[in-house]
């Protein structure tokens, strides 16, 4: 009963969703304009889904059109490197752009995502969705980590987000799975707007 009123749920949601992701992709990309970028504000990337199957999940873009590439130059700076390792993420990543630095203040880029919701990719809420081998690098728990839908938000989300060591990241990840419920869900949903209007975390 859980799980069909949790689809239910995200279906609501999402659908409502789109009615703000067309105006929204208007001002992204007009922003985008502003700045002399014409590339796609929309991107897709690889990521893991339920059960491991691989789905094309959907952004908006908030760095470089060759952010691959100018990672592999950061990441000649040690520190830098030993920070990705930790955190999987980097402070003040000098690939973000001034409007990739706006809208994720406020989580905008993750709106294109709501259609990966309605396709059954992801759900509102659940663990974060991860690339293809980074379960494994980071020796966790395969079988268990792919066995509910990823969420867009997440215990992880709203407790810290980028502020913690990736293994603390999936501790709580791992917590979320094996204790999912409609309560947890619905704390989740409530601090994720917390979160949000905060900025806690947000990076």
């Amino acid at each position: 009963m859980y799980h069909l009123v949790k689809r239910t749920t995200d279906i609501a949601f999402s659908t409502v969703g789109l009615v703000f992701l067309v105006p929204t992709y208007l001002v992204v990309k007009i922003a985008y304009l502003c700045t002399g970028d014409f590339h796609k504000v929309i991107y897709s990337q690889t990521r893991i889904g339920k059960n491991g199957k691989k789905f094309q999940m959907y952004k908006f873009r908030t760095m470089v059109p060759d952010a691959s590439e100018k990672l592999k130059e950061v990441l000649k700076d040690p520190e830098r490197k030993d920070e990705w390792e930790k955190y999987h993420k980097i402070d003040k990543d000098p690939r973000i752009t001034k409007v990739g630095k706006f809208i994720r203040r406020g989580s905008i880029d993750e709106l294109p995502q709501i259609i990966n919701v309605l396709a059954g990719h992801l759900s509102i809420i659940g663990p974060r969705p991860l690339v293809p081998g980074e379960i494994e690098e980071y020796h966790g728990e395969k079988e268990i980590y792919e066995s509910i839908r990823p969420g867009i938000t997440g215990w992880w989300a709203v407790n810290g987000r980028s502020d913690m060591e990736y293994d603390d990241r999936l501790a709580l990840e791992y917590y979320y799975i094996n204790n999912s419920s409609a309560k947890l869900d619905t704390q989740i949903f409530f601090k994720t707007i917390g979160a949000v209007f905060s900025r806690r975390g947000a990076k």
